[in-house]
C-alpha cells in the first residue's frame, strides 16, 4: 500500500525564497467523506489525480496517477468542489533534505506552509531557520478544509 508521511509547518520570514523558483498549482476535489478524499491536481504542465485516506496524523494511505492535462482542466473547471485551492509550490532543499512550501493565493492568500515528506514517521528532520510551529494535527491547515473554509474566511475569527 503507499502511504504518505508527512509533517506541516507555518513559515516565518523571507529566507526560504532566496534561489526557490515555483510553479502554480491548482487543486480540487471531486469527492470528500470521512474516510477518503479525491483530489485533481495541476501543477506546473503535469496533472494527476489522487485518492487520499484517513490515517494517523503523519501518515496516511496514498495512490497517485498521472492524468492528461486536458481532463484535470476540464475535471477543475466542471466537476471539482470550489473555490479550486491555488498556490504556488516552491522546493526548497535545506540539510539535505527537500521541502515543499507552498505560497496560497486567491481566498489563501497569506498562508504559506511548509511541507516535508518523510520515510518514516521516527525520521527526526533539522528545520530550516524560516519554518515555524507544526501544524501537522490541525485540521484547519489541511487543503481540503482549505477548499470549504477559505484562509481568508477563518482567520477573519482569530
Amino acid at each position: 500500500m503507499a502511504v504518505e508521511i508527512e509533517r506541516k509547518f507555518l513559515v516565518t520570514g523571507e529566507g526560504w525564497r532566496s534561489g526557490a523558483k515555483g510553479q502554480l498549482c491548482q487543486q480540487g476535489y471531486l469527492s470528500i467523506t470521512n474516510e477518503v478524499a479525491v483530489r485533481v491536481r495541476i501543477l506546473g504542465d503535469t496533472a494527476s489525480l489522487t485518492v487520499k485516506g484517513m490515517g494517523t496524523s503523519i501518515s496516511r494511505p496514498e495512490f497517485e496517477y498521472p492524468i492528461p492535462l486536458t481532463d484535470a482542466r476540464e475535471m477543475l473547471e466542471k466537476h471539482c468542489l470550489k473555490p479550486i485551492v491555488e498556490k504556488i509550490r516552491y522546493h526548497v532543499v535545506y540539510a539535505g533534505n527537500t521541502w515543499d512550501v507552498d505560497e496560497f493565493q486567491g481566498d489563501n492568500t497569506g498562508l504559506v506552509l511548509a511541507e516535508i515528506e518523510l520515510e518514516n514517521e521516527q525520521q527526526v528532520i533539522e528545520s530550516p531557520p524560516w519554518v515555524g510551529d507544526e501544524v501537522t494535527g490541525d485540521t484547519s491547515y489541511i487543503e481540503i478544509n482549505l477548499g470549504i473554509t477559505t484562509y481568508r474566511e477563518w482567520r477573519t475569527f482569530v
